[in-house]
């Protein structure tokens, strides 16, 4: 389902999950609320992922449905209410003390540290296939 909005949807998902565990390994040694750490850690992770799949919707749906004159207004204001709600889900969490704040947005964090990492996560999946050096490109540009 998340190849069909866009090829490097996974990969990216894969890189937030694979970073937020290895900041939960990490980081949980030098905390004194693990839960906390933990809780606020998850809640980050899991708003990067649905922030990727947000973005991915986004950009697919608003130049498919809305063009290119209005493409770039829908992406904007997309963008805008997706970072009103990570704001709106830090607030909750610091009004409720769901977790640590701080760790929620390392979590966050995340969606970026995938998006640089993406390029050496596509070569290191193609390895593990045992598909070599190959190139995605040629599944991009084929006509379905």
């Amino acid at each position: 389902m998340l190849r069909r909005l866009n090829n490097a949807l996974p990969e990216l998902i894969l890189g937030i999950i694979v970073y937020g565990i290895m900041i939960e390994l990490i980081g949980v040694w030098f905390v004194s609320d693990k839960l906390r750490f933990s809780t606020g850690l998850l809640i980050g992770i899991l708003l990067a992922c649905g922030m990727a799949v947000n973005i991915a919707a986004v950009l697919c749906d608003a130049v498919d449905i809305y063009g290119q004159e209005k493409a770039q207004a829908k992406i904007i204001a997309k963008s805008i209410l997706r970072y009103a709600v990570v704001v709106f889900v830090f607030f909750v969490m610091m009004k409720f003390n769901l977790g640590n704040l701080y760790s929620a947005f390392a979590g966050v964090l995340g969606l970026k540290v995938a998006a640089y990492l993406q390029p050496f996560t596509h070569k290191t999946i193609l390895k593990i296939q045992g598909r070599g050096d190959e190139s995605s490109d040629n599944e991009n540009n084929e006509i379905t």
